[in-house]
Formats: C-alpha cells, structure tokens, sequence
C-alpha cells in the first residue's frame, strides 16, 4: 500500500520530461518506479515461494500412539 501510493505520486514527476528543473528530477523518478514496483513484484512472489520452500512441515497426526516424539 505504502509502495502503491509513492509509486502513484512519482508518475507525474516522472513525466515531466523537457520541462526546466526536470533534468534531474525525472530521470531519478523513473529510477525510484523502477524499484518500487520491482521490489513490490518480488515480495509478492519470492516471499511467498521461500516461505513454501523452507518452511515445509509433515503432516502427522498427533493420535499416532506409535509416534513417540522424546526419541531423538
């Protein structure tokens, strides 16, 4: 939401090419929108898949009366 609401207040600081003052502006603009919305799509995506990835757990039920769980 944060990432949203910077992005949507850069675009018209990014579009302002050609414009005086904007040499610098605008191009460092592009820049920050860049990396907003790619650091967004990668916590979206790379987050998610790491946790599946890492945090796999098995799937037993706990009224195994074999499963004796203080052996190590």
């Amino acid at each position: 939401m944060t990432a949203l609401c910077a992005a949507l207040g850069l675009i018209p600081l990014a579009m302002k090419m050609g414009q005086p003052g904007s040499e610098l502006l605008a191009p460092l603009a592009i820049v920050v929108l860049g990396g907003l919305v790619s650091s967004t799509l990668l916590n979206m995506l790379v987050v998610p898949a790491g946790y599946l990835l890492f945090c796999k757990t098995n799937k037993t039920s706990n009224d195994d009366p074999d499963r004796d769980d203080l052996t190590t």
